[in-house]
């Protein structure tokens, strides 16, 4: 199954949550954050703008974003959960 994304919504794979601190302490699953942090998997045409025309999207698949915590919808596809979320929910891309 491919999931593809509508508008301006964007496909996200989140990180995986680290499993100790920097102090080396190791955390139990119940105790790890989720990560803000993915790589998107796809990406939607763009967002409709007035006069029919489409803005282009600012991330591109492959890309590694940070978003907020609460961003987009929680699907599961293939036993792989992925975010689905409006690009205005990233709010940077990371190099």
């Amino acid at each position: 199954m491919k999931v593809v994304p509508l508008n301006d919504k964007v496909l996200v794979k989140r990180l995986d949550a680290e499993a100790k601190t920097t102090g080396g302490i190791l955390l139990p699953d119940s105790a790890r954050e989720k990560p803000r942090m993915g790589k998107v998997m796809a990406i939607g045409s763009g967002k409709l703008l007035e006069g029919g025309k489409r803005a282009p999207s600012q991330v591109k698949v492959g890309d590694q974003v940070l978003f907020t915590s609460w961003a987009g919808n929680e699907i599961k596809v293939e036993n792989e959960e992925l975010l689905l979320m409006s690009e205005d929910d990233i709010l940077g891309v990371m190099s």
